[in-house]
């Protein structure tokens, strides 16, 4: 798509930048900002407080930015897969999650992913492009069930540290001038990509999901082939040097197959990897993808595992399976 570039996704150093280099006030970048990502408008003529004529010279060069969805997807359990558009062609998707007194969107960082997972959907499409800073928070201000959102979390299609463009999409959330969320508001799930894992830890005090599936380097590798540059052994060594008891917390995703991860050697090699450190496992349901060999462990199974972790002092949860029905669910965003 060719249009004019977007506000949206610019923080308040650029907004400003962008008002002086149009010949106006520099306090114009922190109105901009407050317009966009505080009354979360989509239009120049709702920013009431500007002059007419910087409107009109600013919407020459720019549009406000961020896209309506274009489809939307209703499940049986209340679930909503949000379709949306993207600047670099093709289509992102969304998920909304509602849960009791929680709200959770679930969004997008890339259109496909290089990562190569071999459990995930998302993986098949191959990777695409980055999604723009804007295109990411826009994802989170353009859906209808905005305003009622409690928790966003950074798990849908794409790896997010392989986007640099995610870190400004984090501070715009979290910037007093920005969204204004406290960091425990959001979680940034990852296979761990060594090489931007230190600088999300040293710049964000976000909530880290880090997808493991299995604590053995060889068999992750085969499931997992981005594991052969970013190691297992890597990840935790640096992990283990970070303080997770009063910053922020760190979870283990760990989706469960039959006969593959879910075996007495892997919950042995679990609780020697993980006990050392302060966090929580969540065991997840394959959901079957087709063309994927790979089956979901049994319950009992699933059972067996959240029951010996909890007892070995490794705080475990199951997580429910939500919009399966509309490939809505974990690993199943491909459009």
């Amino acid at each position: 798509m060719t249009q004019k570039p977007w506000l949206l996704g610019k923080t308040i150093d650029e907004l400003t930048q962008i008002a002086i280099e149009l010949g106006m006030r520099r306090f114009l970048g922190a109105q901009l900002a407050e317009w966009i990502y505080k009354k979360k408008v989509t239009s120049f003529d709702q920013m009431t407080n500007l002059s007419v004529k910087f409107r009109e010279i600013i919407a020459e060069k720019y549009d406000v930015g961020g896209f309506q969805p274009s489809q939307v997807h209703t499940s049986v359990d209340g679930t909503e897969k949000i379709l949306f558009p993207s600047l670099f062609g093709g289509e992102i998707e969304s998920v909304y999650i509602p849960d009791k007194d929680r709200a959770t969107l679930c969004i997008s960082s890339q259109r496909g992913c290089r990562m190569g997972c071999k459990f995930c959907l998302t993986g098949t499409m191959g990777f695409k492009h980055n999604l723009s800073a804007g295109e990411i928070i826009g994802q989170i201000l353009r859906i209808e069930k905005s305003s009622s959102l409690t928790n966003v979390v950074l798990m849908g299609m794409g790896e997010p540290l392989d986007n640099p463009e995610v870190f400004k999409a984090l501070e715009i959330m979290t910037a007093a001038w920005g969204f204004a969320w406290s960091p425990t508001r959001i979680t940034l799930s990852t296979i761990g990509v060594i090489a931007t894992l230190q600088k999300f830890l040293d710049q964000t005090k976000v909530h880290l999901a880090v997808s493991l599936h299995n604590p053995i380097e060889s068999e992750r590798e085969t499931m997992m082939p981005a594991q052969r540059k970013n190691k297992l052994s890597d990840i935790l060594n640096l992990l283990r040097k970070q303080d997770f008891a009063h910053q922020r917390r760190l979870s283990f995703e760990y989706i469960m197959f039959d006969g593959i991860n879910d075996t007495a050697e892997h919950l042995g090699e679990l609780k020697r990897l993980l006990k050392p450190l302060e966090c929580r496992v969540n065991l997840i349901r394959f959901h079957a993808i087709p063309g994927s060999t790979y089956k979901g462990s049994p319950n009992s199974k699933i059972n067996e595992f959240n029951l010996a972790l909890n007892a070995a002092g490794i705080r475990t949860t199951t997580r429910s399976s939500r919009g399966e029905d509309i490939f809505a669910a974990c690993g199943m965003l491909a459009n």
